[in-house]
């Protein structure tokens, strides 16, 4: 067996991605009036790992002690106590959902797509799935949670993994290191990736996740909501990579997998931000723009432009002269999403599944985006995006929302 050989056996797939939306902005509407349950208007965040706060522990990245970028510790996605209520969701307590201003229900969870799988890895969907064991998928969770509060907006990102972005990633990163400079082999031009693209695949995907929106529309109107008294807040996927005139670390040697976690030929991060992307986010918009009144895009697909993984305008630690992430500038100026990982290169406490989603600083600058959407109780859609340096008074970097 040859270097492709050993490096794909080596490889394990990265975990999946997971979300965000867009919407056009719109004039303010009144506030919607209160729905069945009594007392403050609740935000309930759904869908994959992109919303459920993957990622969130780390803040930065570093080929040093992770201690230095580990802001949350080792209870990071304990959602249940002292541990998580389904293995492996990583419903970070940085994600988007708790805005602070309002309480807050996570129900997301990594590696979901519109359906549930009910595997030994269970993976809630947006749907009103229930099994014996009483598993539930999102809609469901949804229908009764909203039952007992007074729920004002849904926020939500699916798709990403219907699209099978994480196997996109995994091969991307395993042609990468199996092919030489000279003689590069791209994952663009793959039969098992472009079979994700063509315009039968994205209409499928377009009406699952319409279907998936539908069923959180259903389970509102079943709890007793009207249109008029919550928000649907459809968010689009943020890029994680730039394209290759932005990535700091050249594509000759192994040095951009090796020391920077971001290993993709140049064409191939071109196609990823000028292809993949905006075609997967397409779906999302679309389907959004067919779900009713009372639906708002989030357009997160430039959020973190600036602070990617890779990109020339941020480091690692060390190469910023930070000493951990707690320094006064460390949000500006080191990375804002998790190095990509593979099960020979991972060692403890980072975990594969973690790879290429917003990390800390990420989650956090995407709450903020959440936040200002939710405008204080009159919900509205635009396109976020950073707005300088520095952090608000909830430790949040700064965003615009326009």
């Amino acid at each position: 067996m040859g270097r492709r050989g050993r490096f794909t056996a080596a490889l394990a797939a990265i975990t999946t991605l997971a979300g965000a939306a867009l919407v056009s902005p719109v004039l303010a509407s009144p506030a919607a009036a209160d729905g069945p349950g009594v007392g403050p208007r609740w935000v309930v965040t759904l869908g994959d790992s992109y919303i459920s706060g993957e990622a969130g522990r780390w803040a930065g990245n570093t080929n040093g002690a992770s201690a230095n970028v580990d802001a949350l510790g080792g209870s990071a996605y304990w959602d249940a106590g002292t541990s998580e209520s389904i293995a492996g969701c990583h419903r970070a307590s940085s994600a988007e959902a708790f805005i602070g201003s309002q309480p807050a229900l996570n129900l997301a969870c990594s590696g979901a797509r519109t359906t549930t799988a009910a595997g030994s890895s269970f993976k809630p969907g947006l749907d009103f799935y229930l099994d014996a064991n009483g598993r539930k998928g999102q809609a469901r969770l949804l229908q009764e949670a909203a039952a007992t509060r007074n729920v004002g907006m849904v926020v939500v990102s699916i798709g990403g993994n219907n699209f099978g972005f994480a196997d996109i990633v995994q091969t991307c990163v395993t042609n990468f290191l199996t092919s030489p400079s000279w003689w590069p082999n791209y994952c663009n031009d793959d039969t098992s990736v472009r079979s994700q693209f063509t315009s039968s695949a994205v209409a499928t995907r377009t009406a699952e996740i319409r279907t998936a929106l539908a069923n959180v529309q259903q389970a509102m109107a079943a709890a007793g909501y009207a249109p008029s008294q919550w928000t649907l807040l459809v968010q689009t996927y943020p890029s994680p990579l730039p394209p290759s005139s932005g990535i700091r670390y050249g594509q000759s040697g192994f040095t951009r997998q090796s020391t920077g976690g971001c290993g993709f030929w140049n064409a191939d991060a071109n196609w990823a931000n000028a292809t993949a992307l905006p075609t997967i986010n397409g779906a999302v918009r679309s389907a959004a723009a067919a779900s009713g009144t009372n639906v708002k895009v989030l357009e997160l697909q430039s959020a973190l432009n600036g602070r990617r993984l890779c990109e020339s305008t941020v480091g690692l630690l060390e190469e910023r002269g930070v000493a951990s992430w707690q320094a006064a500038n460390a949000a500006d100026v080191t990375e804002w999403v998790a190095q990509i990982r593979t099960v020979s290169t991972v060692f403890g406490p980072y975990q594969v599944q973690e790879s290429f989603h917003p990390n800390y600083w990420g989650q956090l600058a995407l709450r903020n985006c959440v936040r200002q959407a939710w405008n204080a109780g009159v919900p509205r859609g635009g396109a976020c995006t950073v707005a300088g340096t520095g952090r608000t008074a909830q430790g949040e970097p700064r965003m615009t929302l326009a």
